[in-house]
């Protein structure tokens, strides 16, 4: 992807909620139902996302990708500053931080609110916006192909899909091991998206 390195790119489209829903949801009486509306959803986010980044970005003249004075390298400047920002911001709060509330209700969910859930954890979440934004200004300026987004999509789905293949895999291991992973990332949530914002200024950046 022109110097863009797919798999921290998917890990941090997955990093925070949105992996920490897809750990709940191997919690629930039907774990393997509910994770696959899940990873549907992810899946059909994601591919709907790039796709409609890439076109906004081909819309605009994005200049050379070794102009650093370019749109795009400006709006990648820009991107950095937001996320420097809330990387702060969590630092600051980060006694009060707490994961959202909706994640509690999880446990409940079926098949149909799982692929909701999905859907909503990409297309709503500031920080994949931000890396479909990254994914499609930098696949623009380089006149790339939507058959090139493909292996970040994919490993996207593949990191969301990992807590299920861990059950499937190891399935009493799992069973235990998973509700102390989900109560970890839910005291640890403002550290989770500090890393995931410190992940992805080194990758605009590099």
């Amino acid at each position: 992807m022109d110097g863009l390195n797919v798999l921290p790119l998917a890990v941090t489209m997955m990093a925070g909620p949105q992996i920490m829903s897809a750990i709940i949801f191997v919690t629930t009486p039907r774990a393997v139902r509910v994770s696959l509306g899940f990873l549907t959803g992810v899946a059909v986010a994601t591919t709907a996302g790039t796709a409609l980044t890439m076109g906004l970005a081909s819309l605009l003249d994005l200049g050379d990708p070794d102009d650093s004075g370019s749109a795009g390298k400006i709006i990648q400047y820009v991107l950095v500053a937001l996320l420097a920002a809330a990387a702060i911001r969590n630092w600051i709060l980060r006694e009060t931080v707490q994961p959202p509330k909706w994640l509690g209700t999880l446990m409940a969910a079926g098949p149909r609110q799982a692929l909701k859930v999905g859907l909503l954890v990409i297309l709503l979440m500031p920080s994949d916006i931000i890396v479909m934004l990254t994914v499609g200004t930098n696949l623009s300026q380089a006149d790339a192909n939507f058959a090139e987004a493909l292996p970040f999509i994919g490993a996207t789905v593949l990191i969301a899909a990992l807590p299920l293949l861990f059950l499937l895999a190891f399935h009493r291991r799992a069973v235990a091991a998973m509700p102390h992973v989900r109560d970890w990332m839910n005291t640890h949530s403002w550290l989770i998206n500090i890393i995931v914002c410190a992940i992805f200024i080194v990758l605009i950046l590099a």
